[in-house]
């Protein structure tokens, strides 16, 4: 008999916003908007945090290079 994973602990809205320092309404704005990878348990919306990692992951922006303008150039 094949061993059975468990099942991860799904988000609701509130937890994710606590974890991800934002409103409530934001949540449901990126849901909305299908931003964020979401499930639905028949009218419950519920987030898997590995999903969320990644979606986090691929909206990581690499940080724009700094000037090398030196204060002479400067006007």
């Amino acid at each position: 008999m094949a061993t059975k994973e468990p099942l991860p602990h799904l988000m609701n809205v509130t937890e994710l916003a606590d974890h991800l320092g934002i409103q409530v309404r934001h949540v449901r704005r990126l849901v909305f908007e299908r931003r964020i990878p979401y499930l639905k348990v028949g009218r419950l919306l519920r987030f898997d945090p590995s999903e969320v990692r990644s979606w986090l992951e691929d909206s990581r922006r690499a940080p724009r290079p700094s000037s090398q303008r030196s204060s002479s150039e400067v006007s």
